[in-house]
């Protein structure tokens, strides 16, 4: 995400390094550096140049007057502080008050609107504990309905589908009343998309709206598409005036420029953001968060509460007890291993700590390897996963077979294992011989 954004701001902070201040020559040739970064993330010129003016104006002001900071640290203060304001100044809610909240979701065919719809679905059925109804109002893709009861299925909510009724405003406010007659707290309506913007799909979206009024409308945009996304947002928006933008399959190969421009093009808040098809990779939009990730800053904020959403504190409790005791077992890998798993791509979450992204795209980690650890676990007997010692060499060479892997695989993860769970039970012991700050193990969310 943002990795060539990333590197070319990178370098025109770089130019100034060697220097002990900011000067008009200096400030001029790391501006003209970071133009040409954000026009090459496909930012509009124009919002570009504003941007950058902003930039060079506040670097003039300040040039004499923060002589002890360094003008590279300066000069990326300034350029986050510039990003942040360009995104949207601070995150943005959504609105679900109402008896039920209705979520109108509108976009393209193919901007991963349906996946979306079910990610919100768990998000807000999860999260804020409300009991979710989806709406099947793509009448046209032959897919989309079965797509969507696979979503609900998957997330725990439930669906209103009419299969024979392809008239998309009577199927909503039918499945409005359903829910209001079934007390659900919110209903979410997927809609229709098209290949491209057309009248029919226009019109078509503002009957729903007109019909349901929402108390929420979000767009969904890939942001793949770059400028091109800013453009369907804004013919969107001059339509059915939504509330929101969400952005999806930031995971792929995108250069930032739909992020960026946005929230100055169409005056909406970005409100989502979301990577790959796991349902659980939605995540609420902070502008100076993503201002962080993009000047390669991380975003351990957002590390944390993913982190905390999924490891619940009795349990890390007893599990502590268990590494003080050496009793850590695979069954306990495995129950953490899931964690991790949920919190989405691993690549991700390690480009999330400070001082990692650069280091992250080049590491070779696949979140397929995880499937073979899990293999190898399952291949052993309920005894041998609670009582590693059991291990001998007849018992891994059956593990082996089972797995489908190498003898050596096995035995290099066994290695590894019990490497791993004799430091943690060295370290949980270090508590009350002044290994730890007020003799205690530090409280942490996982391995």
């Amino acid at each position: 995400m943002f990795n060539n954004l990333q590197d070319s701001l990178e370098s025109a902070f770089k130019s100034l390094r060697g220097d002990g201040k900011l000067t008009e020559i200096n400030i001029a040739t790391s501006i003209k550096e970071i133009r040409r970064a954000l026009v090459d993330a496909d930012v509009n010129y124009k919002i570009a140049k504003e941007f950058t003016d902003k930039v060079k104006e506040e670097a003039l002001g300040t040039r004499n007057v923060l002589n002890a900071v360094k003008p590279g640290e300066l000069m990326v203060k300034i350029v986050f502080d510039e990003l942040v304001s360009l995104m949207g100044g601070q995150s943005v809610g959504i609105n679900i008050n109402g008896e039920p909240a209705v979520v109108l979701i509108a976009g393209l065919q193919g901007s991963g609107k349906t996946t979306f719809t079910g990610k919100l679905a768990k998000h807000l059925s999860t999260a804020r504990k409300k009991k979710v109804l989806l709406i099947a109002c793509d009448v046209y893709r032959p897919a989309a309905i079965n797509q969507l009861s696979v979503l609900a299925e998957q997330v725990g909510v439930s669906i209103y589908k009419e299969i024979e009724n392809k008239n998309p405003v009577e199927i909503a406010k039918n499945g409005i009343q359903h829910a209001k007659d079934n007390k659900f707290d919110l209903v979410i309506v997927d809609t229709a998309g098209r290949l491209a913007i057309d009248e029919e799909m226009m019109r078509e979206i503002e009957n729903v709206k007109a019909a349901i009024n929402p108390t929420e409308t979000l767009f969904v945009v890939d942001a793949m598409t770059g400028q091109d996304a800013v453009n369907t947002a804004k013919a969107f928006n001059d339509r059915i005036n939504y509330d929101g933008v969400v952005l999806t399959k930031l995971d792929g190969d995108t250069r930032g420029g739909a992020a960026l421009s946005i929230k100055y093009t169409v005056g909406k808040p970005i409100k989502f953001v979301s990577m790959g098809e796991k349902m659980e990779t939605l995540d609420i939009f902070y502008p100076d968060r993503m201002a962080q990730r993009i000047l390669g800053m991380g975003d351990i904020v957002s590390l944390v509460e993913k982190a905390q959403a999924e490891f619940d504190e009795k349990e890390a409790q007893k599990l502590e007890k268990k590494i003080k005791k050496n009793q850590f077992d695979f069954n306990d890998f495995l129950t953490q291993l899931g964690h991790i798993r949920k919190m989405g791509n691993l690549k991700t979450l390690i480009g999330m700590i400070p001082g990692m992204g650069k280091m992250a795209r080049d590491l070779d980690v696949d979140d397929k390897s995880f499937d073979k650890i899990s293999a190898i676990i399952y291949s052993m007997t309920a005894a041998e996963r609670v009582n590693p010692a059991l291990l001998n060499g007849s018992r891994k060479k059956r593990i082996a077979l089972g797995s489908g892997h190498k003898l050596e695989a096995v035995n290099q993860f066994i290695r590894q294992f019990e490497q791993m769970r004799e430091m943690m039970f060295k370290m949980s012991n270090m508590s009350g011989k002044g290994g730890f700050p007020g003799g205690k193990m530090p409280k942490m969310p996982g391995m």
